[in-house]
């Protein structure tokens, strides 16, 4: 036998017993909405627990690390489940699947192969082109320089005939008398004025 006593949001409850004593437990109520609010928690300001940035740093990362494993054990348990329902249910359609399969692979391999001789056969007549592209190249540069060589051989030619011709009009130790007779016989009046067009406009008559 029991018996409940209601008072200020607490609820005792008696249990009685016949031959012994009275036992009171104590439960605690629930507020309804009309209720006021305690005393005690007048004016009170909720304040959050303070959150170490750190700390939920890592806790992101650390569900983030958990939602992920547990999504792929997720699909790897379902793809299991429906690998073997699939198997169970073809049965010997898996197997001829599994044929064509290994045959279709077979015929790709060997294609492949093919594949890989066809393009190596191209690289090797590629690098070979390539490499007598370079030795032609070669060849031509040194024909190039061997002419540039050549014409530069000429011109110092050239210069050293005009030189050799010029030489003949130098004045010499021998040929001093003979100039200087020369140059008193035709005297040159180098005093006059040129327009722009290399013209002489005014001389000087020579005293």
């Amino acid at each position: 036998m029991f018996q409940v006593i209601g008072g200020r949001g607490v609820q005792v409850t008696r249990l009685l017993a016949p031959g012994r004593a009275v036992l009171v437990e104590a439960v605690r109520g629930r507020k309804s909405r009309t209720d006021t609010v305690a005393k005690s928690k007048q004016g009170r300001i909720k304040v959050p627990p303070p959150v170490d940035p750190t700390e939920m740093v890592v806790l992101k990362e650390r569900y983030a690390e958990y939602e992920m494993i547990t999504r792929a054990l997720r699909l790897e348990f379902k793809e299991e489940v429906l690998r073997k329902k699939y198997e169970e249910e073809t049965g010997s359609m898996a197997e001829e699947r599994s044929r064509q399969e290994a045959e279709e692979h077979r015929a790709l391999m060997v294609f492949n192969d093919q594949e890989n001789l066809r393009m190596l056969q191209q690289r090797v007549v590629r690098i070979q082109m390539e490499k007598e592209e370079a030795e032609n190249k070669q060849v031509e540069a040194a024909i190039e320089r061997e002419l540039q060589q050549q014409e530069f051989i000429k011109e110092k030619e050239r210069e050293i005939l005009k030189l050799q011709e010029d030489a003949k009009n130098f004045i010499t130790l021998e040929n001093l008398d003979q100039r200087i007779e020369e140059a008193l016989d035709s005297p040159k009046n180098y005093n006059f004025a040129v327009d722009k067009e290399g013209r002489v406009v005014k001389q000087t008559m020579l005293q």
